[in-house]
């Protein structure tokens, strides 16, 4: 008999007994509170001008309809890059909880946590039950597909909303995402969304066949394909579109996990290897393969901001060296 909604794990990772579930946060993260996120900064003029200059207090909020924690950076707050990051599916699976896994604290930017839609604040109604029927019922069509596409689409205007609250120059951006997260960052950058120069990928989601592929294994069930799941996998086929991707030659790191999913660390490898075909520049290509490293960075349920673990730790300090070398200041 096949395991009740209730007793499946969560729709990658084995190992997580349930999908993360809304939660205010209530731990504290470099020794500061994190902020009510139903509290945003809308309409006070620039946060940073009320905050101290050795001030790290994360900012959470909503910006443009989209869930957000932001990380400034300790000096030049109004000069500082900024660096766009979306979350996983599997733990960590809200903004705050990534910010917690990959903070980059060592680099003096702004990072922007995006709230997924269908996750953390914006689950659907029924919660967390829901998200698994739905996932279960239809990964392509019900989940995947829609969180790609809202999520790519609401970006430019989430971003916008973020510079005019925090008064963060305008300028080049670098990108980062894990899993699913991270081929939301793909789309972004293949199709134009945004002024991105910088990308750094966790155990990115590349192509829909292998997402599908991991959830048949792990919960023993077999996805029936259809006209409209193949045109939405072909769509967010990135592979297919590396020469999209490298239009504008941005600077990619992939780092995949030695235990990741087989069909995510084959994905890996062959858009390594596409993209530095394409590139001029092969040194602003670069794979990492992290040992031991399993799909997901932090403890379940992922939710709330969390101890580092030693593998999120690993890929913060890929992450931040990568970003360090290649995001350069904004011209003011």
């Amino acid at each position: 008999m096949a395991p009740s909604i209730r007793d499946r794990r969560s729709l990658i990772v084995e190992t997580e007994p349930q999908l993360c579930e809304s939660a205010r946060p209530r731990l504290t993260f470099d020794d500061h509170k994190w902020r009510d996120p139903f509290t945003p900064w809308v309409g006070r003029g620039c946060l940073h001008d009320s905050m101290t200059s050795s001030s790290s207090q994360p900012i959470t909020g909503t910006a443009a309809g989209v869930p957000f924690t932001a990380l400034p950076p300790p000096e030049d707050r109004a000069h500082a890059p900024l660096v766009v990051i979306w979350h996983l599916l599997d733990p960590p699976c809200t903004d705050s909880a990534m910010a917690a896994a990959l903070p980059m604290a060592a680099f003096p930017a702004w990072r922007l946590y995006l709230g997924l839609p269908m996750t953390g604040r914006r689950l659907p109604a029924g919660g967390s039950e829901e998200m698994m029927r739905l996932g279960l019922a239809d990964p392509v069509l019900n989940l995947f597909g829609p969180i790609l596409s809202q999520a790519a689409d609401e970006a430019p205007a989430a971003v916008a909303a973020v510079r005019s609250q925090l008064c963060v120059s305008d300028g080049p951006i670098g990108v980062a995402g894990g899993s699913l997260g991270g081929g939301v960052a793909m789309e972004v950058i293949a199709a134009g969304a945004l002024p991105v120069s910088v990308a750094a990928l966790v155990n990115p989601f590349v192509r829909m066949p292998s997402a599908v592929a991991a959830i048949e294994r792990v919960f023993d069930i077999h996805y029936g394909w259809t006209d409209a799941s193949r045109a939405v996998a072909g769509r967010f086929d990135f592979l297919r579109r590396s020469a999209e991707i490298a239009t504008a030659e941005p600077a990619l790191l992939l780092v995949s996990g030695a235990d990741d999913h087989p069909e995510f660390r084959a994905d890996a490898e062959a858009l390594d290897c596409e993209l530095a075909s394409r590139y001029r520049d092969r040194s602003r290509v670069r794979l990492h393969r992290e040992p031991g490293m399993p799909h997901h960075l932090a403890e379940p349920p992922g939710v709330e901001p969390a101890p580092q673990t030693v593998h999120a730790a690993a890929v913060d300090a890929a992450f931040t060296s990568w970003f360090t070398e290649h995001l350069t200041r904004p011209a003011h």
